[in-house]
Formats: C-alpha cells, sequence, structure tokens
C-alpha cells in the first residue's frame, strides 16, 4: 500500500508545501481520535479528468485513517486509497466546495447502520486542501464530564483547522514516547490557570507531589515549575518538555496551544509519566558504559600482552623463536584492533571496515625494505562480533603472508628494492561474505596445497575459516584464472549471520 504522500502526489493535485501540511496533520491526529472518541479519515480532491469543469462531480481520495485508541472503531475495513464519490460523502464534498463544516449522517455500508458524519474543511494559506471526516456512533447514553470537556477541545481544534492555524507550520512528528490523551489531560486557559485535569493527569501529578485541588490555580502557584506551558500560550507553538519533580519521578509535558481567529485561548497539556522510562534508560546507559569499559581494558591488555611479546623478542638473538614472538605479538595486536572498535561501540555489529583499515596500517608498518603499495575496494559493512575477530586475524595472516613469500626481503639486482601490491577486495551482497586477497608476487610453490600446508600461519588461516566460520578458503595462482600476470589470489567467502537476538 502506497504512503497517503505517494497518494497525494499521485492521484491530486496538491503542491509540495499542501502535501507537508497535511503530513504534520496525518502525523498529529492520534490526539484528535482520541479527543473525540471517534475514526477519523482524511480525504483531498482527485486530479479532475480532462475535459471535467464541474466540481461538483468530483471525486475524493482517502490519504490517512485513524482509529481512536479509547473507544470502539466505528470504520472496520480499511479505506486508505479509496475514492469517495459525491453519491456517498455528500456531506465531505460540500465541505470542501463550501469552505464550512458540514453535519449529517451515512450509511458505510448498504444496509448498514447510520453513522455520524462531521466533515471539517482543512485549510492551508486560506485554501481548502482536503476535509476531516469525523465518524462516529449515534447518540447513546449521556456523556460523563471527561468526555464533555474532551469532544470540546476537539471542537475547539476543528476550528483551528477550518481555519488554517492547526497543524502548527514546522511541527515535528510525534515520537514513540510522546504523551497522548489517555496517559492523562490538563486544561488550562489563556491565563495559565487550570480549568480540568483528567484522572490520569491527577495521578501524574500526585507522583509529582502535587495534592492540593487545582482546578482554578496556576501549576506554579502549586509548586511545579510551568516554563513550558507559559511559553506555549506566549509563542502560540507547541512546547515538549520534561519535569523532574524528584529524581525519582519524571513527566514529559506536551503543550499545545488553542487558538480562536488567531489569538490563544487556552493549552491543551498532555501529561506522561515516563519515570520508569527514564530509569531504563539509565540502566540501558550505564549497560553500555560498563560493556565499553569491558572492552577498552581488554584492549589495553592485549596491548600490554602484545608489548611484552616485542620485548621479549627483540632480546632473543635472531632465528625461528625470535621470528615466532613476533608472529605472536602480531596477532594479539589484529585482536586488540577489533576491541579497540567495540570499545568505541559496544554491539553485536562491529563495522569490519575499519578494522581492514587498522590492519593494512599495521602490515605497512611491518614492511622493511619492500616498496609495496597496498589498496583496498569494496566493502563488508558491519558484521557480527563472533566473525570480526576470527576474521580480522584470518585477513592479517593473509597480508602478512603474501609481505613474507611473495616479495623476498632482498633487494633486486643494482640494489633496487623489492616492488609490488597487495590488493584486498570485500563483497557483501546479503547473502556471502567475501573477502579476496591478491598479491602480484612470486606466486605459488610448484604442488601447493592448503590443506597440506606445515605453515603455522596459514594453517590458522584454514582453520579459523571452515571450522570457527563456517565458510570456504581458495589459494591459486594468478595465471590459473587466465592472467598473464605472477602471483597469488586468496578468496574467502563467508554465509552471512543474521544479528543475535538480544541478550544472548
Amino acid at each position: 500500500m502506497a504512503t497517503p504522500a505517494e497518494l497525494a502526489f499521485e492521484r491530486t493535485e496538491l503542491g509540495e508545501e499542501q502535501l507537508a501540511h497535511l503530513q504534520r496533520l496525518l502525523g498529529t491526529w492520534g490526539m484528535l481520535a482520541d479527543l473525540s472518541f471517534s475514526d477519523l479519515v482524511l480525504m483531498a480532491p482527485l486530479a479532475p479528468a480532462e475535459g471535467d469543469s464541474h466540481p461538483e462531480g468530483r471525486q475524493l481520495v482517502i490519504l490517512g485513517q485513524m482509529r481512536p485508541s479509547n473507544s470502539a472503531t466505528v470504520v472496520e475495513h480499511d479505506l486508505v486509497g479509496q475514492t469517495a464519490s459525491v453519491d456517498t460523502w455528500p456531506l465531505a464534498l460540500a465541505a470542501l466546495t463550501g469552505g464550512e463544516t458540514a453535519r449529517g449522517e451515512m450509511q458505510l455500508e448498504p444496509g448498514g447502520e447510520e453513522v455520524r458524519l462531521h466533515c471539517i474543511p482543512v485549510r492551508w494559506q486560506g485554501a481548502t486542501v482536503a476535509v476531516l471526516a469525523r465518524l462516529s456512533v449515534g447518540a447513546g447514553r449521556r456523556p460523563g464530564h471527561l468526555e464533555r470537556t474532551y469532544r470540546d477541545v476537539f471542537n475547539r481544534f476543528a476550528v483551528m483547522l477550518a481555519e488554517g492555524s492547526f497543524p502548527y507550520p514546522g511541527e515535528e512528528v510525534a515520537t514513540e514516547e510522546a504523551p497522548r490523551v489517555g496517559d492523562g489531560v490538563v486544561l488550562v486557559d489563556e491565563e495559565g490557570r487550570v480549568r480540568y485535569a483528567s484522572p490520569n493527569a491527577t495521578n501524574a501529578l500526585h507522583r509529582m507531589g502535587m495534592y492540593s485541588a487545582i482546578e482554578g490555580r496556576r501549576l506554579t502557584d502549586l509548586g511545579i515549575e510551568e516554563s513550558a506551558i507559559e511559553w506555549a500560550l506566549a509563542s502560540a507553538l507547541p512546547v515538549v518538555e520534561e519535569v523532574e519533580r524528584r529524581p525519582d519521578v519524571t513527566v514529559l509535558l506536551h503543550c499545545i496551544p488553542l487558538l480562536e481567529d488567531g489569538i490563544v485561548t487556552g493549552c491543551l497539556v498532555l501529561l506522561r509519566d515516563v519515570t520508569d522510562v527514564r530509569r531504563l534508560d539509565r540502566l540501558l546507559l550505564s549497560k553500555d558504559a560498563a560493556i565499553r569499559e569491558v572492552h577498552h581494558r581488554v584492549k589495553n591488555n592485549l596491548q600490554t600482552i602484545s608489548a611484552l611479546l616485542r620485548l621479549q623478542a627483540r632480546r632473543l638473538p635472531p632465528g625461528g623463536g625470535r621470528v615466532a614472538l613476533f608472529e605472536a605479538e602480531r596477532r594479539v595486536r589484529s585482536i586488540a584492533i577489533v576491541h579497540e572498535i567495540l570499545s568505541r561501540e559496544p554491539s553485536d555489529q562491529v563495522p569490519f571496515d575499519e578494522i581492514v583499515t587498522s590492519l593494512l596500517r599495521m602490515a605497512e608498518d611491518s614492511v622493511v625494505s619492500q616498496n609495496l603499495t597496498f589498496e583496498v575496494t569494496g566493502a563488508l559493512g558491519e558484521v557480527p562480533a563472533d566473525v570480526a575477530t576470527p576474521l580480522a586475524v584470518v585477513l592479517a595472516e593473509l597480508v602478512q603472508n603474501a609481505i613474507e613469500h611473495a616479495f623476498p626481503d632482498t633487494p633486486e639486482a643494482g640494489g633496487a628494492p623489492v616492488s609490488g601490491s597487495i590488493a584486498v577486495a570485500l563483497r557483501n551482497d546479503g547473502h556471502v561474505l567475501r573477502v579476496e586477497v591478491c598479491d602480484d608476487g612470486a606466486g605459488l610453490p610448484e604442488g601447493f596445497d592448503i590443506d597440506e600446508t606445515e605453515s603455522l600461519g596459514l594453517s590458522i588461516v584454514r582453520d579459523l575459516v571452515r571450522s570457527q566460520l563456517e565458510g570456504t578458503i581458495a589459494m591459486r595462482d594468478r595465471r590459473v584464472l587466465g592472467s598473464q600476470e605472477r602471483g597469488t589470489v586468496v578468496v574467502i567467502e563467508l554465509p552471512v549471520r543474521a544479528p543475535r537476538p538480544i541478550g544472548h
């Protein structure tokens, strides 16, 4: 199903600013549905067919539909995207063409129960661009004080819709934690005095330490700062503010000014007790900080081990033992790079491209007499943390293997240093992670087989790829691929793993 903006763009003649006005209405009209205890339908005129010059024969397209959260719905079916003709919605077309509110009754389905219909023109810069239809059941029991107050506030918003002063210019779409009518409503007059407070709002005020009768009084008289209400009344714009009455109580206020002929006549304040939400936020921040600290300490410990191995290796005479310690030190540093990134962003997903950059920088620092260039193409994006660590070790081993064996560490004839290039190509198609390490060096020895290799580094690579990463690895000469250039190509392919659920 297309979005309302897409429907409007495709089937109406509304401009960008008119569309933005209707989108702001769609982002805030859940409050209107709750205040009216009714279903709401937003309709705009279809673009006239070629040669049609009679607006009374035009049709409307339904751009949006909102059901109340505090009462039963009247419209059971999804109407978004349907067309409304003058035969079925005459009052809506009358409100559109006449620019005046229209009331009456209609049948949503042939033979069905009649529902009450209230059609409100939606104006933007003096022009009627859409119609907001309110659908509710017929008269029944006598409404209570709360319902009468809510419906009276809805009628004030209906006047603002017809005047073009609601929704407010530049108002942001409400977030998930924004207060709704069911959370609590306080109605204040133009002087900021409370005229009505719903039971849920009273409970929230009690948690803030306000137990006195509040109707007819200002919140400041009761010891609660009301800067948000004052600013909304003064600026005629909505204001959202958090109030911390005590360290253990936090209430979110959404102050919405009520206007008539451009003059502020009061303010609707929606309250939501977000104490538990903020407590969970603080716990999450504390948990994130603890995880970052753990990764930071692991990184520091690994760097300490790396320094000790390097120091011990330098004390040994040249030979196999010294080489083995340097190789172990390099592998520890590869793992430390992963934890360094995790210490900045504790997550199950790691931006592996940052790791590749650090690994190649580390490889460049290890080059002594060769004249080598390094290149990275493509990207893997984010990979699970339990994949990033072994894959970082594998990539570091392959690059170091190319440095040591593809390019001998001895000058060529005439004293010129050995030159060459090592390229790393990355690809993630959503199903397979592909890592390719290619060099233009000496190539593989005759009869080489990675399954039979006695090299410790390549054995580590092979076992990590096949057992821990559940992937495949292949090494071959570039000439086997049809190229006349010398060198070696290593291709690793791993299945993409879905992120693990939180808590596992």
